[in-house]
C-alpha cells in the first residue's frame, strides 16, 4: 500500500472516530455566523453578482463571494496552525486538533470583521475599499483553514515549509500581497512596501 493511501487511511480513521469533535465545530461555525450577522455583514455580494469567484482584489467583489485570491491566505493559515496546535497538542486525537484551528479561525473571521479592524486594513494595507467580508466569504475562509490544516498533516513538515513558501510566493507575483505580507502590515506597516503594493 503506498504512503499516501496508509496517510488517507488513518486521516478517514482519526476523524471518523471523534464525530463529537465535527458536531463542536458545527457549533462554532454557526456561533461565528451569528456574530457576523450581529456586526452587519451582508450574507453576499451588495453588489448582487453571483459568480462563487472574484479574482480582482481592487474591486467591491474583493471578499464579499466565497473564493478570492485571499482565500489562498487562509489556507495557509490553516497549515501554519496545524503546526503550532502540533507542538502544544500532538497527544490530543486530530479531529480535537482540527476544532482549535476551527475556532482560531471563526474568532479571527468575528474580529477581522469589528469596525477598528476593518479601518486598521483600509488605513495600514492596501485594502483600501475593504468594507467587511461577507459571511458567505467569511464562512469559505474558516473551511479554507481547516484544508490548509489537513493538507498540513497530509504532507508533513518539510513539504508544508515548501508548499507555504511556493504559495506566499505566487500570491506576491499575483497580487502584490500574501499572509506574511498582510501580518506585517497590520502589526507594523511600512511604507515602502504599501507603495510597492500599490504600483507606485
Amino acid at each position: 500500500m503506498s504512503d499516501t493511501s496508509s496517510t488517507n487511511e488513518h486521516l478517514f480513521r482519526e476523524l471518523k472516530a471523534n464525530p463529537r469533535a465535527f458536531l463542536a465545530m458545527a457549533l462554532v461555525v454557526v456561533a461565528a455566523v451569528l456574530a457576523l450577522n450581529v456586526e452587519g455583514r451582508v450574507w453576499w455580494c451588495p453588489a448582487g453578482d453571483l459568480a462563487p469567484w472574484a479574482w480582482n482584489i481592487w474591486s467591491q467583489h474583493n471578499s464579499q463571494h466565497i473564493v478570492d485570491p485571499y482565500s489562498f491566505t487562509h489556507i495557509l493559515h490553516g497549515v501554519g496552525e496545524f503546526w503550532l496546535i502540533y507542538l502544544v497538542l500532538r497527544r490530543w486525537p486530530l479531529a480535537w486538533r482540527l476544532l482549535v484551528s476551527v475556532m482560531i479561525a471563526s474568532t479571527w473571521e468575528v474580529a477581522e470583521n469589528a469596525s477598528f479592524m476593518i479601518e486598521r486594513y483600509r488605513t495600514e494595507t492596501i485594502s483600501f475599499d475593504y468594507f467587511g467580508d461577507s459571511i458567505i466569504n467569511s464562512i469559505s475562509d474558516i473551511l479554507c483553514c481547516a484544508g490548509g490544516f489537513l493538507i498540513a498533516y497530509k504532507l508533513g513538515f518539510w513539504k508544508s515549509v515548501a508548499f507555504f513558501l511556493a504559495t506566499e510566493a505566487i500570491l506576491i507575483v499575483w497580487i502584490r500581497d500574501s499572509l506574511l505580507i498582510n501580518i506585517l502590515m497590520l502589526i507594523y506597516p511600512i511604507e515602502a512596501i504599501k507603495h510597492w503594493q500599490t504600483g507606485g
